[in-house]
């Protein structure tokens, strides 16, 4: 069974260059208007907003012995907590039972059949992966003020921030995280940009990079940030992002990898398109080489992913390794489905393979998958996943076009069938206590 431990809600040592402001202004209403989201009075983190620093210049590429707990970090978890008390959660996430199935590529199996039972059901089409926003339908403006944890804003001066309390203005849309109130996993949050604006789930230029600064701001690599798009089991039309601990490493992240494509920036900086290898599920890995900034990766993923969405192909992102890292799934599992071609021994087991479960993480709704989990079973599902060899590759010139991406000469010498992955995965960090790890 998965246990983790609780992560202290003192503010840890890693705040120097937070300037922490206890003032409190408000606005003094109950709403903004504009919906029923009561957001007058929320926690404001406010983040260093320079998309042009060189990635590699702050805390995530210090040695894994080094790796302090952040103060978003810890904010986060201190305030997780806070409502996991209050009782806001439909079921304790903590009590699922989790393994990691035998095999080399070292899945993991989590027993969780509260999130079968109360999780909110999809209310759109799955065949078209850009709809427009219907306000008819659930959306996160509807959710209650005690489910919102803080406010996640760009600074205007390149500092980092926080206020205990801050109003919102009027005609501001704030990007805020909440809880999700049916959980995957410890520290399980949603992360909503631009609320207010209701914008539906699509991958936007202006809005992919606050995911990015999300993942770099929190600084552990054992919090993901995954996507969803429309198509691939995103269950609300309504853009957000998902993220949770995991103190192992994913799957996905050990398997090796192939560079296929890059794209030169200044000075040579640039950034990496590689292919996963060995792996059930054919996708991308997208990395900055030396010098490259936040909005160099950016840029490439967004191009990539907009090129999909208005080809109609849905898509997974998981952004890993505090945001250095981001792999990109399209994924063809509802076409199968509604074409009746998916083993109906898979479709028994109710499981939507969405990012988390792409990625290694299978989340089990039936005691009966769960005890008879087994790495064929998984690999043979996330195999249904997958798109053909050759729509891949009609994928990857997509990208390539849209982001403007130049072919590399393949690296021969990576041997895809080796038995212990190239690529080794983070390791447990410092604040993460070894008896954290999922037990066989």
């Amino acid at each position: 069974m998965l246990t983790i431990k609780r992560v202290p809600t003192v503010v840890s040592n890693y705040q120097e260059d937070v300037l922490l402001e206890s003032n409190v202004v408000g606005c003094g209403r109950k709403c903004l208007g504009k919906c029923c989201l009561p957001v007058s009075m929320l926690p404001l983190y406010s983040f260093k907003n320079d998309d042009n620093e060189p990635m590699e210049h702050n805390i995530h590429t210090l040695p894994e012995e080094e790796y302090q707990i952040s103060f978003l970090n810890n904010l986060l978890l201190g305030l997780w907590e806070e409502r996991m008390s209050q009782g806001l959660f439909r079921y304790d996430v903590t009590t699922c039972e989790t393994k990691v199935i035998p095999g080399k590529c070292g899945f993991i199996a989590q027993l969780n059949e509260g999130r079968h039972l109360k999780k909110r059901p999809t209310e759109f089409r799955i065949d078209k992966v850009l709809q427009p926003f219907d306000e008819n339908k659930f959306n996160f403006t509807k959710v209650g003020q005690d489910e919102v944890l803080f406010r996640f804003e760009p600074s205007t001066d390149y500092k980092r921030r926080y206020f205990s309390g801050m109003g919102v203005d009027a005609g501001i849309s704030p990007s805020i995280v909440a809880i999700n109130v049916s959980p995957i996993e410890y520290g399980h949050v949603l992360l909503i940009p631009r609320v207010l604006d209701c914008l539906p789930q699509r991958i936007g230029r202006d809005t992919f990079t606050i995911a990015l600064h999300f993942a770099r701001e929190m600084a552990d690599p054992f919090f993901r940030v995954g996507y969803n798009s429309l198509g691939a089991f995103a269950t609300i039309n309504h853009l957000h992002y998902q993220a949770y601990y995991l103190s192992v490493p994913f799957p996905v992240e050990k398997a090796p990898v192939r560079k296929i494509l890059a794209r030169k920036g200044l000075g040579g900086a640039g950034v990496i398109v590689s292919k996963l290898l060995n792996y059930p599920v054919r996708g991308f890995t997208f990395e900055g080489e030396n010098g490259s900034t936040i909005r160099d990766l950016s840029e490439v993923v967004v191009n990539s992913c907009i090129s999909l969405q208005n080809k109609n192909i849905p898509f997974n992102i998981l952004i890993a390794q505090c945001g250095k890292k981001i792999f990109l799934f399209p994924q063809c599992y509802a076409e199968k489905q509604a074409l009746g071609v998916v083993d109906q021994g898979l479709l028994d087991t109710q499981v939507n393979p969405a990012v988390w479960e792409i990625s290694g993480h299978m989340v089990l709704k039936r005691t009966k998958d769960y005890e008879d989990a087994s790495e064929k079973l998984a690999w043979k599902l996330l195999s249904e996943v997958s798109l053909s060899e050759e729509k891949f590759e009609e994928v990857k010139g997509y990208i390539s076009e849209a982001a403007n991406l130049e072919e590399m000469e393949e690296d021969k010498s990576i041997n895809p069938d080796k038995e212990i992955p190239d690529s080794p995965g983070p390791r447990v960090a410092s604040h993460v206590p070894q008896d954290c790890l999922v037990l066989h």
